[in-house]
């Protein structure tokens, strides 16, 4: 399917290190609304991810180090970012893949976007990690965009969403959810 962003990373070539991109190649996601008593609802959503998910717009010290870290995307370019690479490696699929489940908290992120965050990592510790997306429909296809990917040091502010209201009011719709003034 032809989607309006990017569905294949090329790797990220540093030195003699090859850093494979492809865990954010675009890819569908099929998320099942259950309730008792009334039929399952199935959305299919097709995931795609901007570079901002492992690039980061900071200096590095030295003209030719940041030369060396320049990631190309078809509309920017910028450094790689080699903890948020780690962390969308670990956790990003994961959590857009389980955005319907009461393990991941859905808020409100600002400018028509949603977020999910909260992670538990393997050693058990909680690790904020912010992920804003948006919903929309592009030739009747559903769509998420995950428009960036980063972590925090605190939990960020926002409403909470369900998933599963943004994913009705898309397939009906109805306008999506905004934040409660």
């Amino acid at each position: 399917m032809k989607l309006d962003e990017v569905t294949k990373w090329t790797p990220f070539v540093y030195g003699e290190d090859i850093y494979d991109l492809s865990h954010l190649d675009a890819h569908k996601v099929t998320y099942t609304h259950s309730s008792p008593g009334k039929p399952d609802v199935v959305y299919d959503f097709w995931v795609t991810y901007s570079f901002h998910c492992f690039a980061k717009d900071y200096s590095v010290p030295g003209s030719t180090a940041q030369e060396h870290l320049m990631y190309s995307a078809p509309k920017d370019k910028r450094p790689f970012c080699f903890k948020r690479y780690g962390y969308s490696k670990a956790y990003l699929r994961n959590i857009i893949s389980n955005l319907g489940s009461t393990e991941i908290k859905v808020t409100h992120a600002g400018y028509s976007s949603y977020a999910a965050h909260k992670v538990i990592c393997d050693d058990g510790s909680e690790l904020w990690y912010f992920v804003p997306f948006k919903v929309y429909k592009e030739k009747k296809k559903f769509r998420i965009h995950v428009t960036s990917a980063y972590p925090l040091d605190k939990e960020p502010g926002g409403g909470r969403v369900k998933f599963f209201t943004i994913a009705h009011c898309l397939k009906t719709g109805k306008k999506l959810p905004k934040p409660h003034k």
